[in-house]
């Protein structure tokens, strides 16, 4: 079973992934992980933490000669910005964020402990590990992208776009987002956040093409892909809401225009004109995009502290002030990118497994002849 931990405190010494369970023999170059590391630390409004980093992945275990031997990957991240030792005390927990509830959970008296381990910089061995797994992806025609929808109730006009548009679009945004208009309006209310020292939040869409019909299933709750993708997005920090297809707006509209109508052709096969579903039926893929949507507050730490209480004399003080972003919506797209990519792989590995990339791509390809011919 494909699986993934990763270690490393927002200012320790580095972040580590273990990605167990990949296939041997697949094509592994840290340029192409730190490519997805890059693209992490863009996006108009991040805060001072991305001038410092460079993030560069080192693999440690698990591939030589640039190719996958079946056990587990190693990936170190160095933090450049090492000092976890000299940081000072933190007893004032910020409203909104981990600080107080770990701190009572462990039983801290330094919430330090805890800010540490709950930074979003845990998600950069998450982008780490989702590179691989995109890498292994590729390799069955299955691609992945995101972008932003919507920042501080600004929203992009995409739903038109196609896959290929939507994505080249967003690659060359500032907010990665394939709406132009909205882009700059998107930037200005960052700008006013940043004004008024406060935090902004907003929405992303990863998709997914290429998926095969058939992934996950409908027979247990467990097994369903579409929940495990859900579930995959919701453990991403900021994200308070996640959707599928056309989410919410289903119980808005009847059912003739909710559902997609079924159609078949000798070439295609079966197919649908519209997605509503969102790529998803009975939990299971039906070889439409995936597309997934997750909404993130404004993040935790305002330069203009919120109420907080001392947690060793319980008086009334202002939170601390921790370095922070203004918004970190496109980042979070990106994130959102490896968890999917990471779910599918998994998904991929437990209907065609394999030890291999060989006898995986040889069991995918007799499915996909079956497939063919229904």
């Amino acid at each position: 079973m494909l699986r993934f931990l990763t270690s490393g405190e927002s200012h320790g010494k580095c972040l580590v992934a273990i990605l167990e369970g990949m296939v041997a023999g697949l094509s592994i170059e840290e340029a192409s992980i730190n490519a997805e590391l890059a693209r992490r630390q863009e996006g108009y409004g991040r805060g001072g933490r991305m001038t410092i980093e460079k993030d560069q992945a080192e693999i440690l275990s698990g591939v030589r000669w640039k190719k996958s031997i079946g056990g587990p990957i190693a990936l170190m991240i160095p933090n450049k910005d090492f000092k976890i030792n000299e940081l000072p005390v933190v007893k004032k927990p910020r409203p909104g964020h981990a600080d107080l509830v770990g701190a009572i959970k462990y039983g801290r008296a330094d919430v330090r402990d805890i800010l540490e381990r709950a930074s979003a910089r845990e998600t950069t061995a998450r982008v780490a590990a989702g590179a691989v797994c995109k890498q292994f992806l590729k390799e069955f025609g299955i691609d992945v992208t995101s972008h932003v929808v919507c920042i501080g109730g600004v929203w992009a006009a995409t739903e038109n776009l196609n896959y290929e548009t939507t994505k080249k679009l967003s690659l060359h945004s500032p907010m990665h987002c394939a709406d132009k208009k909205a882009e700059k309006k998107m930037m200005a209310r960052v700008d006013e956040a940043r004004k008024s020292k406060d935090t902004i939040g907003g929405i992303f869409e990863v998709l997914v093409k290429g998926v095969p019909v058939g992934l996950g299933s409908f027979v247990h709750y467990d097994r369903r892909l579409s929940a495990q993708l859900c579930a995959a997005l919701m453990s991403i920090q900021a994200v308070k809401g996640v959707e599928i297809g056309m989410g919410f707006k289903v119980s808005e509209n009847l059912g003739k225009d909710v559902h997609d109508e079924i159609f078949h052709d000798k070439k295609k096969g079966f197919y649908r004109k519209t997605n509503h579903a969102g790529g998803f039926e009975g939990g299971v893929t039906n070889g439409e995009v995936i597309v997934l949507r997750a909404a993130t507050k404004p993040y935790s730490t305002l330069m203009s502290p919120m109420q907080s209480v001392h947690i060793d004399t319980k008086e009334r003080q202002l939170a601390t002030v921790e370095r922070s972003d203004v918004t970190a919506v496109p980042a979070c797209g990106v994130v959102g990118e490896a968890m999917a990519a990471f779910e599918i792989a998994k998904s991929m590995l437990e209907k065609f497994g394999g030890d291999s990339l060989i006898e995986t791509k040889r069991n995918f390809d007799h499915y996909q002849k079956q497939v063919d011919v229904f």
